[in-house]
């Protein structure tokens, strides 16, 4: 018998304890161990619903976020009923209800510059669900500091990749990336869409990673960047190589603190975003552009957004280019008129503006938020993706 596993749970994890690899003892440190999972959405889903599965005793749950309707395409661990409710409460109602004896500890304020490290500190391993440069940036550098293994995942379309950062002298993630991307270089998945099937197979990895760190069994994925295209049905490695000159985990490291990273990535500070909104020059908000129309104002609104989009919904009147060919057809493009560019959340739209720019452009407007939130604050009936 087990000090630490009742009856009932033994009997429930017996197809793992008769795994030599695992085992009563590993079956325990699998209750005794404390995994934070950041975020619980597309790749938080799987993470957790495996691990708490699997007898993880403690959850960390971390997410500021609602369940959202577009959310249930891939977000296996909320439902209809749950739209509306914040994420970690509808996840944390869901893992309760495939193992009861877990524990699950909730952190809904998000990770921010001034939580991470007290958040991390409280647990055994980090899995990364998130899906933005300044949380990915945050939860390695506070793990690297805290000295905390990270599994850590993204994807993308029909692409995913996977890894372990920070375990057993391997790299961490500034090794691989030593600073996050200018603003709009990389798309968001909201932006550029995701198959609803990958994040289950990269969460599941994720997932099995974490398992085995806590029962020291196998080959983990440190020093390798695990690359799946689910195309192709396809997987390939790329090794890494821990960087001696990293900022973070180097021979000389420089950074000794946490620091605000959304700057570089293009969002205000953690700090400033309840305070007051932060735009750029360029940049005009929806009751702006609205105001404009309504005065018929000389105006030009482009749509940089691609058609399959622009079928699911348009702004009345708006004219269509998509990015890529906004180079080759600029021209088409008055320049003695106010010029408004949008696209789904405003990203790609800034890139439009800054070519614009370039070519001479001086009265161009970047729509902030895009036709989301152009949704939200002016027009309900457009159909949000």
């Amino acid at each position: 018998m087990s000090d630490i596993l009742s009856a009932e749970e033994l009997a429930r994890f017996n197809r793992h304890i008769i795994l030599p690899q695992v085992g009563l003892t590993g079956q325990e440190k699998l209750k005794q161990a404390r995994v934070l999972c950041v975020g619980t959405g597309g790749l938080g889903s799987p993470i957790a619903l495996y691990l708490s599965a699997a007898g993880v005793g403690t959850m960390g749950l971390v997410d500021f976020d609602v369940v959202d309707d577009s959310n249930l395409q891939r977000q296996i661990a909320h439902s209809t009923a749950d739209i509306g409710r914040p994420k970690i409460e509808s996840a944390r109602d869901t893992l309760l209800g495939i193992n009861p004896y877990l524990n699950v500890e909730l952190h809904g304020d998000g990770i921010t510059r001034a939580n991470v490290r007290d958040i991390v500190a409280q647990y055994d391993i980090v899995v990364d669900g998130t899906d933005n440069f300044p949380t990915r940036y945050l939860v390695n550098d506070a793990c690297v500091l805290e000295g905390k293994p990270l599994v850590y995942a993204s994807i993308f379309q029909f692409e995913g990749q996977a890894t372990v950062f920070n375990h057993k002298q391997g790299p961490c993630y500034r090794c691989l990336y030593p600073e996050p991307p200018p603003p709009g270089l990389v798309p968001s998945c909201a932006e550029g869409g995701v198959l609803g099937v990958l994040p289950g197979v990269i969460g599941v990895l994720q997932a099995t990673e974490a398992v085995k760190i806590i029962l020291d069994v196998g080959k983990s994925l440190s020093g390798r960047l695990l690359l799946y295209d689910a195309l192709s049905m396809r997987f390939r490695e790329v090794k890494l190589r821990k960087d001696p000159s990293c900022p973070a985990c180097g021979a000389n490291p420089s950074i000794g603190d946490v620091q605000a990273y959304e700057q570089f990535c293009g969002l205000p500070p953690t700090e400033t975003i309840e305070q007051e909104e932060v735009l750029a020059d360029y940049d005009i908000t929806p009751n702006e552009l609205k105001n404009m129309m309504d005065t018929n104002a000389d105006l030009y609104v482009l749509d940089v957004r691609e058609p399959h989009e622009i079928s699911i919904c348009a702004i009345e009147g708006s004219n269509k280019i998509p990015l890529g060919d906004v180079s080759e057809r600029y021209l088409e493009i008055p320049n003695d008129q106010t010029v408004v560019v949008h696209c789904k959340m405003g990203g790609r739209s800034a890139q439009a503006v800054e070519f614009l720019q370039s070519k001479g452009y001086t009265d161009v407007k970047n729509l902030a938020g895009g036709i989301i939130r152009w949704a939200d604050d002016v027009d309900a009936s457009i159909t949000k993706y």
